[in-house]
């Protein structure tokens, strides 16, 4: 995927965040479970904070090219709409179904991706000058 399509599907996650955040806050309040509505919230949080750290890996991606990058933006990608897509079609679904079975599988691939840029911030660290600085 180039990185445009990575810009892309970023912006589309944040207009989505804001959609799904208002969607909760005006036009679902009052009408789901305190536990249902909490899952839609923390849906759109993981999301929200998900999207942000995206632009953080594009943005070092464009100054620094890192194996493993792209890597870190598909774990995410498929954690947020795994993850806190599963939170909000539960939600919508007044807890019916099976969407529950989704959410951890989604959480796995938002934790792959954290430490898939772990490995990334290590495979980019420079090299030890030998000036004695640490």
């Amino acid at each position: 995927m180039h990185d445009r399509l990575w810009w892309s599907l970023a912006a589309l996650s944040g207009a989505l965040t804001v959609i799904a955040g208002a969607f909760g806050a005006h036009a679902l309040e009052g009408q789901l479970a305190p536990r249902l509505a909490a899952a839609f919230d923390t849906g759109v949080r993981y999301q929200a904070w998900h999207t942000l750290a995206m632009l953080g890996v594009l943005a070092w991606r464009a100054a620094t090219p890192v194996a493993g990058q792209r890597l870190v933006l598909f774990l995410w990608t498929a954690g947020i709409g795994l993850f806190s897509g599963s939170l909000y079609g539960l939600a919508l679904a007044g807890g019916r179904g099976g969407l529950g079975l989704v959410t951890p599988l989604g959480g796995l691939a938002l934790i792959a991706g954290w430490l898939a840029l772990l490995i990334c911030v290590w495979r980019a660290r420079p090299a030890h000058s030998g000036s004695g600085s640490t």
